[in-house]
C-alpha cells in the first residue's frame, strides 16, 4: 500500500531527529524554561516581524484550538467560524467542552466572507434579546481552510477590518500553515499573516514535527494568564524543550518552507494527472490537500493499492475522497498513484 491519508503519518523530519538525539541526555529546565525554547521563540517571532510578540508552545492541534479560544472568550461568547470550519466539524466538540458554542457561519469553498461576519455581528446586536443569546467573541479561520484553499491577502485584510470594527480579536488556525505559505496561489507572507490577524499558530504536528504546535500572540496581553490555561487543558508539555528543539530546528536554514514546497509541489503533480486522465477535480485546493470525485467502481479499485480518504459517505454512484501529500511524501510513490489511475 501507499499512504495519502493525512499529513501526519510519518514521524518527524531526520535534522529534527538529529537534534532530539543529540540533546537527548542534557539536563534543561522544564516547562519550556530553557535556553532551546527561548531560541526557538526568538526565531519564531523575527519570522513573523513581532518583536512584542508572544510564542506559547502546546501538544497539538485540537488542544491548541481549545486552549487559544477559551482564552480569547468570556463565559458568554463563541466563536464565529465556517460551517465546515475544524472546530465546527473535526473537533468532537472539544469547544464546546470548554463552555463556549461554535457559531458557524456560511461556507464557500471552506472560506467566510467579510459582508456575512459583518452582518451576523449586526443582525445578533439588533436584536432587542440579544442578552439571552452566545455573543460572537471572536472569528475562527483556518489557513489553508479545510478543503486546502487558501484565504488571499485581500481577504484576510477585509476579515480583520471587520474583527477590528466589531473590536472581536482574529484568530487563524495554522495546523498547514507551511503548505500555504509554500504554495503558488498564496499572495501573503508570514510577516503579512502577523499583521492581519491578533492570535495564529504555526502547525509542527503536520509539517515535520513529531508533535508540537506554536501559538504567536501578535501583541501583549492578548492571551492573559495563558500558563496555567494551557495546563488545565492537558496541553503543557512538561519536557518543553523537546518542543523547543523541534520548532528551532524547523526555523533554521529555512526548513519549514522547503518542507512545504515540497508537499506542494507533489500534490499538483497529482491535481495534474486526475485531470490529464479525465477524473472531476472536486475543489481545486492549491495546498497539499486534494479532493476528487470518483465513481465508485474508480474509487473501490484505487483503495486496493492506495489508502486515502472518503470526504464525507459514500455516494450512490460517486464518492469524493482526499488525498493529501506532506513533507515526507515520496516521488516514487507519486507516481505510483499515477499509474494506477
Amino acid at each position: 500500500m501507499i499512504y495519502f491519508d493525512t499529513d501526519y503519518m510519518a514521524g518527524a523530519h531526520p535534522r529534527i531527529l538529529e537534534r532530539l538525539t543529540e540533546t537527548n541526555l542534557e539536563q534543561t529546565a522544564g516547562y519550556g524554561n530553557d535556553a532551546y525554547t527561548r531560541h526557538a521563540e526568538q526565531l519564531i517571532l523575527q519570522a513573523c516581524g513581532l518583536p512584542h510578540g508572544e510564542v506559547h508552545f502546546l501538544v497539538g492541534g485540537t488542544q491548541t484550538n481549545a486552549t487559544v479560544i477559551d482564552a480569547l472568550l468570556a463565559r458568554h461568547e463563541g466563536a464565529l467560524a465556517a460551517e465546515t470550519g475544524h472546530i465546527n466539524v473535526h473537533e468532537s466538540g472539544a469547544i464546546e467542552a470548554t463552555g463556549h458554542k461554535v457559531l458557524p457561519l456560511p461556507s464557500h469553498q471552506g472560506k467566510v466572507r467579510a459582508d456575512e461576519v459583518e452582518e451576523y455581528i449586526r443582525t445578533f446586536y439588533a436584536d432587542a434579546t440579544c442578552q439571552h443569546m452566545v455573543a460572537p467573541g471572536m472569528l475562527y479561520i483556518s489557513q489553508p481552510t479545510e478543503y486546502g484553499t487558501l484565504y488571499s491577502k485581500a481577504e484576510l485584510e477585509h476579515l480583520h477590518a471587520v474583527c477590528q470594527k466589531a473590536e472581536i480579536p482574529l484568530y487563524i488556525d495554522g495546523a498547514r500553515l507551511g503548505y500555504a505559505l509554500a504554495s503558488d496561489e498564496a499572495d501573503f507572507t508570514l510577516k503579512d499573516l502577523a499583521m492581519l490577524c491578533d492570535v495564529f499558530y504555526i502547525g509542527g504536528t503536520k509539517v515535520g514535527t513529531l508533535f508540537g504546535e506554536a501559538v504567536v500572540a501578535t501583541r501583549p496581553g492578548l492571551l492573559n494568564h495563558f500558563f496555567p490555561l494551557i495546563k488545565q487543558h492537558g496541553a503543557l508539555l512538561a519536557k518543553g524543550r523537546l518542543l523547543g528543539i523541534q520548532f528551532e530546528t524547523l526555523f533554521t536554514d529555512g526548513l519549514y518552507l522547503e518542507m512545504g514546497a515540497h508537499a506542494v509541489r507533489l500534490a499538483m503533480k497529482i491535481k495534474r494527472a486526475f485531470r490529464d486522465k479525465g477524473y472531476e477535480v472536486y475543489m481545486d485546493s492549491p495546498t497539499n490537500q486534494q479532493f476528487f470525485r470518483l465513481e465508485n467502481t474508480q474509487m473501490d479499485r484505487l483503495a486496493r493499492e492506495v489508502s486515502f480518504e472518503k470526504w464525507g459517505t459514500r455516494g450512490a454512484t460517486h464518492t469524493v475522497i482526499r488525498i493529501v501529500t506532506s513533507w515526507a511524501t515520496r516521488e516514487e510513490d507519486v507516481d505510483r498513484l499515477i499509474s494506477l489511475l
